[in-house]
């Protein structure tokens, strides 16, 4: 079992290489007889193939290729030189691979440290700009009396952000402007130097090479800023103009419930005086039935033969005024006859 596992260990690195140089020909065509062959047989045979592509690939065709007896002599396996060899290269491979990915580890890495560092900078600038609104307009806007002036801070600060973000875009602008000039004038310098001649160190040349990388990477980074900056513009834009929007139909609102306010207002007045009157008219009521239920209280019936005398009495008097009345229908008669000819007798006086 322990033989087994290392020939089966073997097998997998071997058929792991073999599948790496298989571009190098045609693949292995196995005969029916040879698919019942051991392990060991078929082993070679893949061996026989990788190692002739490697050979023929380095100028070392044959080194180590591998003879078959026959068929039946499947008893071969692998040299310790090919063991060793196998092994070799698939260690080398290895070693690159993980040089490879501690690399690209540490590009990333980089990568992954440079985007913190930025991220860390702008929520800086983002939590103080956050600060900043709070102080001068949230406070503003929580006042029971600072709509007004919360509204026109407000496009003020908006105003503000658009104008440093205007200039920090226009300071960048030209910086990159600047940085295309230098780039140019070093690419011009490099002609100048290769036209006459002039040979440059390696160590120069990757220096410039460096130093170019680096200004391609700032001038990505100031493009990307600049982008970003662009779209925040077009952002604060659309929110101030959004706010602009929201403080126009706040400003209507505020105008009808203040014309709203002014109309309740005359409305209570009316109904606070009208209060006042039905207060001093329920005052006289209970006045009024103060005194009725007093002389409900101190009221008593007369006897019976005092009410016939005054129903008697009223008759009298009722018959009285209807003489009286005769009488002065008729004095009223005479005193228009009466008129009526002194009338006449002024009348002829005056034609006289």
């Amino acid at each position: 079992s322990h033989t087994n596992a290392l020939l089966r260990t073997e097998v997998e690195m071997f058929e792991k290489w073999y599948r790496k140089m298989e571009p190098c020909g045609p693949p292995l065509q196995l005969s029916s007889e040879m698919h019942d062959a051991p392990p060991e047989l078929m082993q070679v045979l893949l061996w026989s193939q990788g190692s002739g592509c490697a050979a023929a690939g380095t100028g070392a065709r044959g080194r180590y290729k591998s003879k078959l007896h026959g068929a039946t002599d499947y008893f071969v396996g692998l040299t310790v030189e090919q063991k060793c060899e196998l092994a070799e290269r698939e260690l080398t491979e290895t070693k690159d691979e993980i040089q490879r990915m501690e690399e690209d580890s540490e590009q990333t890495l980089q990568n992954l440290e440079a985007v913190i560092e930025e991220a860390d900078v702008w929520w800086t600038d983002v939590k103080k700009a956050i600060s900043d609104f709070e102080k001068d307009i949230i406070s503003t806007i929580s006042s029971k009396k600072g709509s007004i002036i919360a509204s026109e801070k407000l496009l003020r600060y908006m105003e503000e952000k658009n104008r440093q973000r205007d200039l920090l875009r226009e300071k960048l602008r030209l910086k990159n402007y600047l940085l295309k000039g230098y780039k140019k004038k070093l690419q011009q310098q490099l002609r100048q130097k290769e036209q006459m001649g002039e040979t440059l160190r390696e160590v120069r040349l990757q220096q410039l090479q460096v130093r170019n990388a680096q200004y391609q990477e700032k001038i990505e980074e100031k493009n990307q800023e600049l982008l970003q900056l662009k779209l925040t513009s077009g952002k604060t834009v659309q929110v101030l103009n959004f706010y602009k929007r929201k403080l126009q139909n706040a400003m209507e609102t505020s105008t009808s419930l203040m014309k709203d306010i002014s109309q309740r207002k005359e409305l209570l007045e009316k109904i606070e005086r009208e209060a006042a009157l039905v207060e001093e008219q329920r005052a006289e009521a209970e006045s009024v039935n103060r005194q009725l239920r007093k002389q409900l209280s101190d009221y008593s019936v007369p006897p019976v033969l005092g009410y016939v005398q005054k129903k008697m009495a009223v008759t009298d008097l009722e018959n009285s005024l209807k003489a009286w009345e005769r009488k002065v229908a008729v004095a009223e008669m005479s005193l228009q006859r009466y008129r009526r000819a002194w009338n006449q007798v002024k009348i002829s006086g005056n034609q006289h």
